[in-house]
């Protein structure tokens, strides 16, 4: 196994710093970003020093992993607003970057590892915690979708009623009006 990168032995805290900062810079910058980040090292009392060319290969890991995360939260975000989950979608937005974030980080560390070593039981694991999020998903469309559903057949009803009661004031036979109403609610007279 490859020893660990020296940007993965920084503390959180420096690595959000550094994350942030690539942000920040465009993804660029990397001799400027590599002098910020070794000086905060040494004010902590870090023996550690990283070069512009570890960070840059770490930057340019973490831009594609902060597209893929931005990319599947549009896609969730607009997929939920299409479908009229609106006020869920940020709930299953925020679920699903943790877990993508999650995946991609498994994925990352799996293929840094040899054929043989790499665990399929944690990329299962991933893709049911994905699954799991898509049909949570599902399940609150088709809620809303049973929900229009009923509203519909409800409004159906009261026009059919309302038809049928404006019908035998007017005169209508009943046979008449049993045929109006059957075709409102869309069922044989």
């Amino acid at each position: 196994m490859p020893p660990p990168r020296k940007v993965d032995l920084l503390p959180e805290e420096l690595r959000r710093f550094l994350q942030e900062e690539l942000k920040a810079r465009g993804f660029g910058d990397y001799e400027q970003l590599a002098e910020d980040l070794n000086f905060r090292l040494q004010e902590e009392g870090l023996e550690l020093r990283i070069g512009k060319s570890a960070l840059h290969a770490y930057g340019q890991e973490y831009q594609e992993f902060v597209r893929v995360q931005e990319e599947a939260s549009a896609w969730a975000a607009d997929w939920m607003n299409q479908n009229g989950l609106e006020e869920e979608a940020q709930r299953h937005n925020v679920l699903f970057q943790m877990i993508t974030s999650l995946a991609w980080k498994v994925m990352h560390a799996q293929m840094t590892k040899p054929g043989d070593e790499i665990d399929p039981k944690e990329l299962h694991f991933i893709g049911r915690m994905l699954k799991d999020v898509m049909a949570s998903s599902g399940i609150r469309e088709k809620l809303v979708s049973d929900e229009r559903e009923r509203a519909a057949r409800e409004a159906r009803q009261a026009a059919a009623d309302s038809v049928e009661k404006n019908a035998r004031q007017l005169g209508l036979t009943g046979e008449t009006v049993a045929g109006i109403k059957a075709q409102i609610l869309g069922v044989s007279g």
